[in-house]
């Protein structure tokens, strides 16, 4: 009988899977791969024969069968363009992920590999509201300079997820509500979600408050001189950018726990950069208040720091005012993954095409 519904979503040097009997997270685990072993292939997608039979080895193992499985669902990458939802793979999707059309990343093995193990059985394989989920108005896609277009990349997996979760507990639909989705982790997306849609948000990669490690919003005449001063080489830029900006340039850890302790044991210091981290996101809050003309439903907090009392209450503190203020704490994308596949199983939404979205989505200015 064919009742589970198996969750891929993988990390650059471990797999994360999950088994899912209707809501009912039966099994989960992380599946890790040594560097020894990755450092054979020249491309992260190369990887996913490896990856797979690792999958199809930790399935017997827990004695699921292959033909016991309804679905398989996968991370989504780096793909075009496209809007919100749970997406058949394809084809089409599978060559843009091999191809990384927006960039090599870890995730774009999560479609890759849901296919492969799908096709076994010859059952449907699905992704859900993948990074480049794009459904900006065209307004928010204007940069200020002609060369640079806004792009949306982000958080879109758990802000929707949430969503979904919110408007439940408002008795509302999903697409009823108007929310201000703040995803709070390494990287940190404000997002307001109009009657479903992910209207606007910040890269959190490049733009938007700064976070654990990202240095978010910069003033560009100074990041230029920086640029251009022969001190540093572009990837030393690129790492200043993401992955040693933010808290860890200035406090030289990315952990929120340890910086919380400084605080309390006095560090001035750290407590000046730390609330400086939520007075800029609940200025980004503020900023995408604008965008939904002030008519809000909630304004939610989610993501791994979303667990600190300090910060959500600082920036409670600072936009309840503007509408109540919900906590999500925490992220659990295979649970997301799921619930996509289970909203196409249950009918209550449609499944997408990804060639059919692609055309119809593809936004120049």
């Amino acid at each position: 009988m064919r009742e589970y519904v198996l969750a891929i979503n993988p990390g650059s040097t471990s797999t994360k899977v999950a088994v899912f009997k209707g809501k009912e997270n039966l099994f989960e685990t992380r599946l890790d791969h040594p560097l020894e072993e990755l450092n054979q292939y020249k491309k992260i997608t190369d990887q996913y024969l490896l990856r797979k039979n690792i999958i199809l080895a930790w399935l017997q193992e827990i004695a699921i069968h292959s033909e016991n499985l309804l679905a398989v669902v996968g991370r989504g990458g780096l793909l075009r363009p496209i809007p919100g939802g749970t997406y058949k793979i394809t084809e089409e999707m599978i060559k843009d992920l091999k191809a990384g059309v927006q960039g090599e990343h870890a995730s774009n093995l999560g479609g890759i590999l849901a296919k492969a193990i799908a096709d076994i059985e010859g059952i449907d394989a699905y992704i859900v509201d993948p990074v480049s989920v794009d459904e900006f108005e065209d307004v928010a896609r204007v940069s200020g300079m002609p060369e640079i277009q806004r792009r949306s990349l982000g958080h879109a997996l758990n802000i929707k997820a949430v969503g979904h979760s919110v408007a439940a507990d408002l008795n509302k639909n999903f697409q009823e509500v108007n929310l201000i989705v703040a995803h709070l982790g390494g990287g940190i997306s404000v997002a307001p979600v109009k009657l479903g849609r992910l209207v606007d948000y910040n890269n959190a990669n490049e733009a938007g408050p700064f976070s654990p490690e990202r240095a978010g919003d910069l003033p560009t005449g100074d990041l230029a001189k920086l640029c251009f001063s022969g001190e540093y080489t572009y990837n030393e830029i690129k790492e200043k950018l993401r992955g040693k900006g933010g808290l860890t340039a200035y406090l030289l850890t990315n952990n929120a726990i340890e910086v919380e302790k400084r605080i309390e044991e006095g560090d001035q210091r750290a407590k000046l950069i730390y609330d400086a981290m939520c007075y800029q996101i609940a200025k980004e809050i503020g900023a995408m208040a604008t965008v939904l003309n002030g008519r809000i439903d909630a304004i939610v907090l989610t993501g791994g720091i979303a667990h600190s009392s300090y910060v959500t209450s600082n920036i409670a503190e600072r936009v309840s005012f503007i509408a109540p203020v919900m906590i999500y704490a925490g992220e659990d994308e295979m649970k997301a993954l799921n619930e996509g596949v289970l909203r196409v199983i249950r009918r209550e939404e449609n499944s997408k095409i990804y060639e059919e979205e692609v055309l119809t989505h593809d936004k120049k200015l």
